[in-house]
């Protein structure tokens, strides 16, 4: 190991969900397909977004955004797990696994501002309708991403930064099935406070920051959907809630589970059961909910696969047309 990384570690044995043979095969195959349908499911919203012209407004490029980080974050984390249930020796070097934290952390903190921004467009929306293209103008909309980034990289940066000045000279095992911070913390035989402060002070920000943010959208959304007086369209305007919602709910319940308890408290056991949803279930989630659960989206993949078929018989019969001249020739 170079010396510039304190360390006499040069690769790390992942643990796994299981230790059980029996268990390894059947998790693969569970774990494969909800990779499979979290790729197929977030490439497909951000095609459909960008093929659809009626869905280019900021709230479905904020969507779009979303399933992007979705996709990206469930591909850091599954296909490693997927390949060390199927391997005898589960091992990630040392520079694979530093790298594998920091695009972690880097589009999880992503994810949890991303979702703040969405509750804040749903607000402009529903509050303030008349004002929502000046509002959430185009520059706003880029200005708001750009944020959302530039927090997963700050993120990202001081906690691989501090986690490079680590000592690693304990047992190689990590007791995850990825590079988390707290499994290689435990592997450290120099002092984590600082680590442990910083965890759970950007933990506690990265999440409590987009919750208020979230929370004051919805107080507001609620409050103006009252006083709605058409039933249908306060039933449009809280279907339209609902989805995001749905999400916020499972990720943060997830994320804040595991990261904002001591280490003294927390356990390893249970961070990694709490972690296989908001690492691999929730990427998944989302693009059901929001494809299944909105109507605008699945007007569009409706007038999309209608486009596709009549694209396809009109291919077919003209096939058949020649092929019949062929014949008669």
């Amino acid at each position: 190991m170079a010396a510039g990384n304190h360390s006499t570690v040069t690769e790390f044995f992942l643990a796994g969900l299981t230790e059980k043979s029996e268990r390894q095969l059947p998790l693969f195959l569970f774990f494969l397909g909800v990779y499979i349908i979290t790729v197929v499911g977030n490439l497909g919203m951000i095609t459909l977004i960008g093929l659809s012209s009626h869905l280019h407004i900021p709230l479905y490029y904020f969507l779009s955004s979303l399933s992007f980080i979705d996709l990206c974050y469930s591909t850091v984390i599954t296909p490693k797990m997927l390949v060390n249930f199927v391997t005898e020796k589960n091992t990630i070097s040392y520079p694979e696994c530093m790298t594998q934290l920091y695009f972690f952390i880097f589009l999880i903190i992503s994810e949890c501002h991303m979702l703040a921004v969405m509750a804040y467009d749903g607000y402009v929306a529903v509050c303030n309708p008349l004002l929502y293209n000046v509002t959430m103008s185009c520059q706003v909309y880029s200005w708001l991403v750009v944020e959302v980034y530039m927090m997963g990289l700050i993120g990202a940066t001081v906690h691989t930064g501090y986690m490079l000045r680590v000592v690693f000279c304990k047992a190689k095992i990590i007791n995850h099935y990825f590079c988390d911070l707290f499994a290689l913390m435990e592997l450290s035989c120099s002092s984590t406070y600082i680590n442990e402060v910083v965890l759970f002070c950007l933990s506690a920000f990265n999440i409590f920051a987009p919750i208020l943010v979230i929370l004051g959208s919805y107080v507001s959304i609620i409050a103006s959907i009252l006083l709605i007086h058409s039933t249908v369209s306060r039933s449009k305007a809280f279907s339209t809630c609902s989805s995001h919602i749905s999400a916020v709910t499972i990720f943060y319940g997830s994320a804040a589970f595991t990261y904002l308890q001591p280490s003294s408290v927390s356990s390893m056991d249970q961070g990694k059961l709490s972690s296989v949803f908001y690492t691999i279930i929730v990427p998944m989630l989302n693009s059901l909910i929001y494809s299944l659960r909105n109507k605008d989206v699945k007007s569009a993949l409706k007038k999309s696969l209608r486009k596709d078929y009549f694209a396809l018989t009109k291919i077919y019969n003209s096939w058949r047309r020649s092929s019949k001249e062929g014949v008669q020739r």
